[in-house]
């Protein structure tokens, strides 16, 4: 897979559409720190990195998927950058966009308060 964290953010959403307890993805320091972004938004429960996959444990809201869905925006043969000053709101609060930049992963609050301007990853709801 040359992205990912496209792969890291389908095989998530899958899990959720399939029910699942726990997914399996490859690891990677980005992708480490991408779940751990994901799990202090309330979108994943834990994950635990062991050899060379992560074991991701998928959060389930009185029987409801905490993500209902995902744009993804930057893509292997076109990346996606952004200004602070373009960060919008997702589904008017409701959700989060994920961005990196250079001191590293952040929601689209975090990045507008902060003025950094990034690379957008993907939306997510």
């Amino acid at each position: 897979m040359q992205n990912s964290v496209i792969d890291l953010i389908i095989r998530i959403k899958n899990g959720y559409m399939a029910r699942r307890e726990s997914i399996d993805v490859s690891s990677s320091h980005f992708n480490e720190a991408v779940l751990m972004k994901l799990m202090q938004l309330g979108f994943i429960k834990k994950f635990q990195a062991k050899d060379r996959i992560i074991q991701v444990e998928l959060l389930y809201k009185e029987r409801n998927a905490a993500i209902t869905d995902v744009q993804i925006f930057s893509k292997p043969g076109r990346r996606y950058y952004v200004s602070y000053k373009d960060l919008k709101p997702v589904l008017g609060g409701l959700g989060y966009s994920i961005i990196s930049t250079s001191k590293g992963i952040f929601s689209n609050k975090e990045a507008r308060k902060r003025k950094l301007g990034g690379e957008l990853l993907f939306s997510i709801w």
